[in-house]
């Protein structure tokens, strides 16, 4: 398969692409659409649930690299099991709504059962000391995966910004598995980055529709599996693989926690992320979701390179990853009230 992988990345474009296609005509047909309040980030009614087709083709490109014995059976029960949960639980929520402790009772039952065909968290190395967590790594290791894929939800407020995130992580991915030897886990990242792309057409600002839940969710628990799969590869990769995910990390948790800090219910919608004032600030999707790309392409990727193939020690390089991620987050007053003229 891997002699004719790009003949399998056209059809893992074009299924994507023209299912997306497929899942805006019924989204109109079911008036599934998103329609603008006081807390949206969009001023045009627009379909949802095209992340759909992501969850689709990536599933079926998943059960082809299987059965090409690419990869274990273990690892593609995890990736398959939990984001088909993760996915008919957004879906099951697009349509109509799933109280918010049901959506995290099925979250955490996809987390647990990722880490189990994982076999738990991978050993952790901090400052050359590596920890072996054993049981509490389920612990740590679900809410970790919990946390990725509502984090993704969150964050998925503007036109294209989730699908270009996900692309980059995914490309990034694949570079950082190249040069640790493990073409085949590269293989899994390239069909999840060309199943996003081929719906990033249509996302786009401006989009003509959007991820929903589904596809959101998805992309973060499976872009969690990834990454701890990797560490199973190598120690460094887990810290490459959270500083290709920084942006949507940084402005996510930033925001979560100045929230609570406040009192606010953060379960509630709300438009108070970084790339949300930052959207508002230059009345533009396009011009904050490019910058997104530009940060990935140009301080993230390369930072976590020089972590896996220098094996620099991960935190130190995280931290310096995040830092003008953190500032930006200051900069653009996430997790702050907006004013009522925002």
């Amino acid at each position: 398969m891997q002699s004719y992988f790009w003949l399998y990345g056209v059809a893992i474009f074009f299924s994507s692409f023209f299912l997306t296609a497929l899942l805006r005509k019924y989204a109109i047909a079911r008036s599934i659409i998103d329609v603008p309040n006081d807390r949206s980030s969009h001023k045009v009614p627009t379909p949802r649930g095209g992340g759909v087709a992501i969850v689709v083709t990536f599933l079926a490109a998943l059960g082809g690299i299987w059965s090409g014995a690419l990869i274990s059976s273990e690892f593609a029960i995890s990736l398959a099991g939990a984001g088909a949960v993760v996915a008919i639980i957004g879906f099951l929520d697009d349509h109509g709504h799933i109280p918010a402790r049901w959506r995290l009772v099925g979250h955490f039952f996809s987390a647990l059962w990722a880490l189990f065909w994982l076999d738990g968290m991978p050993p952790v190395t901090i400052f050359s000391i590596t920890f072996n967590l054993g049981m509490i790594g389920y612990l740590l290791g679900a809410l970790y995966l919990v946390w990725m894929l509502n984090l993704f939800n969150f964050m998925d407020g503007i036109d294209g910004i989730a699908s270009v995130q996900a692309m980059c992580a995914c490309l990034g991915g694949v570079g950082l598995y190249c040069v640790v030897g493990s073409s085949s886990s590269a293989v899994v990242c390239s069909a999840l980055a060309i199943a996003v792309i081929g719906f990033l057409v249509w996302n786009f600002p401006p989009a003509r529709i959007f991820m929903g839940d589904a596809g959101s969710g998805f992309l973060g628990v499976v872009l969690g599996i990834l990454s701890l799969q990797a560490a199973w590869v190598s120690s460094s990769m887990l810290w490459g693989w959270l500083i290709l995910m920084g942006v949507f990390i940084v402005d996510a948790t930033f925001t979560l926690i100045r929230r609570l800090a406040r009192g606010d219910k953060v379960y509630e919608a709300h438009r108070s992320h970084a790339y949300q004032f930052a959207s508002r600030h230059y009345r533009s999707h396009r011009i904050v979701t490019l910058a997104v790309l530009a940060i990935n392409v140009f301080w993230l990727a390369p930072l976590a390179f020089i972590c896996v193939i220098y094996d620099v020690e991960g935190l130190s390089m995280t931290a310096l990853a995040y830092l003008p991620l953190v500032l930006l987050a200051f900069r653009f007053h996430a997790g702050e009230l907006e004013s009522p003229r925002e």
